[in-house]
């Protein structure tokens, strides 16, 4: 059952996605999809089996996904520290049976990003120590959500945070055991944040840190109306974080409710040309700043599929890229991913 009604959430509507079919353009294009998530929540289920009918319906070829932390299957008892290595458990099984062949080619979950307090400074050790023990090979990093603005309104509920963590001295001493051990750090915030990110990046220069979903675009509640005014501001924050070398971004994760672009309002699900036409901007400005040695596409699902369906997700990046060379493609749609979260053939 994919309908589901979260207020922070825009409701998945399978009779209405239904409404567009596109074929897959350039379906040989091989692509890693380096963010999304599986869960199994009150009247919002989406596992391997939902995942897999999305990437065999969309006609593309998603060669590997990369699996990042949404709260799901923590253990239920235990230290609490340790409760999120039970998703790294779960999604670890879900990796290795689609690394048995048996359900196609797509290496699912072939990497994995959990969570990890690191307001437990130096005692964040064990927690990562044991996520990595239990992860067959493919834990690579995590993600602490630092989302905050003053319009709670925004807030999603399940990931409430305090205003500068990222400045917390606690946290910094957590976020210091991440190199040594290997491993990356998701950044989801909201783009007012993108300074505090870049102060974080040039205190830890050898942590490599993924920004997620450009940054978090804000067009909703106290950002609404604010249209050039805001994109400005952002662009402006993401030129600034790009001169840190150790940050990459992801491109995607424009179909969420905070995102205000209304997707999910028309009779019809948005033709993949209108996605690139709407996305075009933001993700011409992250590319020209970062380059596509730093830019990675991703399809943020399920939580994006409230506004688009994954075929036409990567339609709409294929699009937006006829214009690059082969090489810059093969960054975009693979390259930088595997460089960044390592052998994803797992």
């Amino acid at each position: 059952m994919n309908t589901h009604k979260p207020s922070n959430y825009l409701p998945v509507r399978p009779e209405w996605l239904a409404r567009l079919r596109e074929p897959a353009l350039e379906p040989d294009l091989p692509i890693v999809d380096p963010h999304h998530h599986l869960w199994d929540r009150p009247s919002w289920r989406y596992l391997f089996d939902d995942l897999l009918t999305d990437i065999r319906d969309s006609g593309h070829n998603i060669t590997a996904t990369v699996f990042v932390q949404c709260q799901a299957m923590y253990r239920a008892s235990g230290p609490e520290s340790l409760k999120p290595v039970g998703e790294v458990e779960f999604v670890n099984g879900v990796a290795a049976m689609a690394a048995s062949g048996t359900y196609g080619p797509t290496r699912v979950c072939a990497g994995i990003v959990g969570h990890a307090d690191l307001r437990l400074g130096e005692g964040v050790v064990d927690t990562l120590e044991a996520q990595i023990r239990v992860s067959g090979g493919r834990f690579r990093g995590i993600r602490h959500i630092t989302t905050w603005d003053a319009d709670a309104s925004l807030l999603n509920p399940l990931s409430l945070v305090p205003r500068g963590l990222m400045a917390d001295a606690t946290f910094r001493t957590g976020f210091a055991c991440l190199a040594p051990l290997g491993l990356t750090f998701d950044a989801w915030i909201f783009y007012p944040q993108l300074r505090e990110l870049a102060d974080l990046a040039q205190a830890f220069p050898e942590t490599t840190i993924v920004l997620d979903h450009l940054g978090g675009i804000l067009r909703i509640g106290a950002y609404e109306g604010r249209g050039d005014e805001g994109f400005a501001d952002w662009s402006r924050a993401i030129g600034e974080l790009a001169r840190c070398q150790n940050v990459v971004v992801k491109l995607g994760g424009l179909g969420m409710r905070i995102n205000g672009f209304g997707f999910d309002r028309g009779v019809d699900p948005p033709t993949s040309e209108q996605l690139a036409t709407t996305w075009r901007p933001y993700m011409e400005t992250c590319i020209e700043a970062f380059g596509v040695e730093r830019c990675m596409f991703e399809s943020n699902f399920p939580v994006d599929k409230g506004s688009y369906a994954y075929g036409q997700c990567w339609n709409a990046f294929k699009q937006l890229t006829r214009g690059a060379s082969e090489a810059e493609r093969t960054e975009l749609f693979s390259g930088t991913a595997r460089r960044v979260y390592g052998a994803l053939d797992i």
